[in-house]
């Protein structure tokens, strides 16, 4: 006790504090998400999250390079989808020539090392804007899951290291699992979103793909379609149910978990990572990025800071990986 004991000792100057440093971050920790988009020699950025790109195949393949020199060993990727091809059925999700298979083969080939974690959900590809297939206007679940199982094997056999649902359909981590096996993907590995909530930090990232919900009533078709995600994502009120969904794709077959967003769901993040015996992921995202960026263009937060001070916390709460916009920057400030 005091005065025998004196916590301020540990913290006298910055070679004691490193000393003492229970969480420490490096380019190791991110995975950088990337929007694709079709053309040559093209990159369009996203007005609603500065520095970031939706990038033809061949400048998203040398944004690649850079990540790996800089340390950062794996990718989430998405991929903006034209009008023509979007239905109800995703049937261009598992077009083995699609943009999203092309974008895969050309990242393997180009950085092999390089961990590629492809998109898994149908909301890109939907003219609804949702995650599934829509039936008697709710969102098909079983339905949905074949069409996943197609996808996925899809992203495998293009090359994918590990494939990345993020639709929240009851049942699919075990259908993705079974799927993957019985074509012979056994190695290739399910980073599963378990815990995303249906949160309002998603819009810069809907932004980016045209992937928001689109419910017409003027349209009778679009009027079918549920107005928002609710009925998949999880509500932000509840806690207990993040533990039941991150346990239940640990047993379905995941290999790691997710919790989306991250900073405002830190509490969840702590509790998934105290349940289950696999990596703990947690996607920092496009409305927790937009609000750094645009209070630090108004200089009311220092950028740098923040950011690492946000980063920093994800790790310390308990993610193993952290998939965020800020990668590349962040991977900068340490590797200097």
């Amino acid at each position: 006790m005091f005065p025998l004991q004196r916590n301020r000792r540990l913290r006298v100057n910055e070679s004691i504090r490193s000393l003492v440093r229970e969480t420490t971050l490096s380019p190791s920790d991110f995975m950088f998400p990337m929007f694709i988009a079709e053309g040559q020699n093209s990159q369009v950025e996203i007005p609603s999250m500065p520095g970031i790109f939706r990038r033809s195949i061949d400048l998203t393949v040398e944004e690649v390079k850079e990540l790996f020199d800089l340390g950062i060993r794996a990718v989430n990727i998405y991929v903006k989808v034209d009008e023509s091809l979007k239905d109800n059925t995703g049937k261009e999700a598992w077009n083995p020539n699609g943009l999203m298979q092309q974008a895969i083969k050309a990242i393997k080939s180009a950085c092999p090392e390089m961990i590629v974690m492809p998109d898994v959900a149908l909301d890109p590809y939907s003219i609804y804007g949702h995650d599934g297939i829509i039936e008697n206007g709710d969102i098909a679940n079983d339905a949905t899951n074949d069409a996943l199982v197609k996808m996925a094997v899809s992203h495998a056999q293009a090359g994918a290291d590990f494939v990345a649902p993020s639709d929240m359909m009851d049942g699919r981590v075990l259908r993705l699992r079974q799927g993957l096996d019985a074509a012979g993907f056994q190695k290739v590995g399910i980073m599963s979103y378990s815990a995303k909530y249906a949160s309002a930090f998603y819009g810069p990232f809907r932004d980016a793909l045209d992937s928001a919900p689109k419910n017409n009533t003027s349209n009778a078709e679009l009027a079918e379609a549920p107005k928002d995600k609710k009925t998949y994502q999880m509500d932000y009120a509840n806690r207990i149910e993040a533990i039941k969904e991150a346990l239940m794709d640990v047993e379905e077959g995941a290999d790691m978990v997710m919790v989306k967003p991250g900073i405002a769901y830190l509490d969840i993040v702590r509790e998934v990572k105290n349940a289950v015996n696999v990596p703990v992921t947690v996607f920092h995202v496009s409305g927790e990025y937009a609000m750094i960026k645009a209070a630090a263009e108004r200089g009311w937060l220092d950028h740098d800071k923040i950011m690492m001070e946000q980063l920093m916390c994800i790790k310390r709460a308990g993610a193993s990986l952290i998939s965020t916009y800020f990668a590349k920057e962040a991977a900068i400030l340490l590797k200097n």
